[in-house]
């Protein structure tokens, strides 16, 4: 076999309001040199799916361990952004087996009986894509041209309510094993070791990690689209260190 058909596989999961398209640039840049990356759109975030808004974070799980497990090269990498956390923190509670490596993307693992927002109010059956004045507020969009922004807001489909307001159920210690890489970006590496450190909630999972590095990548919170080819460089090395 050659070196390239021993790599891990790579699966792209993105978060809150995109599907699998989101990762096209840096799938793009990691297929250069025959690296494989399955990019996703989870539940909830099909836009044609007519029950969408009624998708939950063990759909979403579910979804991933599927896709996961139709891989040939297992265990794989698993890539999650933002607002996968939910789903892929259920993942490696429950199948961390299949799992060689995770990288957060401006994200990591959640504490379990977290929800993302428990409070999301009942009569909501979704969030869609705040504007990009209110998003600023809550993540950076630096590096972003006016072209991604468009393409952000044409492509975004609302969040499911049920996932924002699902707490997940953690029990597996297995899960704080599984070797892990950090990408800061609209945060440094050095702030997150300390808020983490600190016990922040935010943060506090992280300390509990056996195997984690942490890999600086100062931009925005979406850096697939304002340096999706440095991402896919980090990605790459992830997958190489499996």
């Amino acid at each position: 076999m050659t070196a390239t058909k021993n790599r891990r596989t790579v699966v792209l999961i993105p978060g809150h309001w995109l599907g699998a398209w989101a990762w096209d640039e840096v799938v793009a840049h990691l297929e250069t040199d025959g690296t494989r990356a399955v990019a996703l759109t989870l539940p909830g975030l099909d836009g044609d799916d007519p029950d969408r808004a009624a998708k939950t974070v063990d759909d979403q799980a579910a979804a991933i361990r599927r896709v996961i497990a139709d891989q040939e090269n297992q265990p794989v990498i698993v890539v999650a952004h933002s607002g996968a956390n939910a789903p892929v923190s259920l993942v490696l509670d429950r199948h961390p087996e299949l799992v060689a490596r995770v990288v957060w993307v401006d994200s990591g693992p959640m504490a379990d009986g977290v929800a993302f927002a428990a409070e999301f109010p009942a009569e909501l059956h979704d969030l869609p894509l705040p504007s990009f004045d209110d998003l600023a507020q809550q993540a950076s969009i630096e590096g972003l041209s006016a072209e991604a922004l468009e393409r952000f807001r044409t492509k975004a489909v609302p969040e499911p309510a049920p996932v924002l307001r699902q707490s997940i159920e953690l029990s597996n210690e297995a899960r704080r094993r599984i070797p892990t890489t950090l990408v800061c970006c609209s945060m440094p590496g050095e702030q997150v070791r300390e808020l983490a450190e600190a016990g922040h909630p935010m943060f506090a999972e992280v300390a509990e990690l056996e195997h984690v590095g942490v890999v600086d990548l100062p931009t925005g919170h979406w850096p697939m689209w304002s340096r999706p080819r440095d991402l896919a460089e980090i990605i790459r090395g992830a997958a190489l260190s499996a």
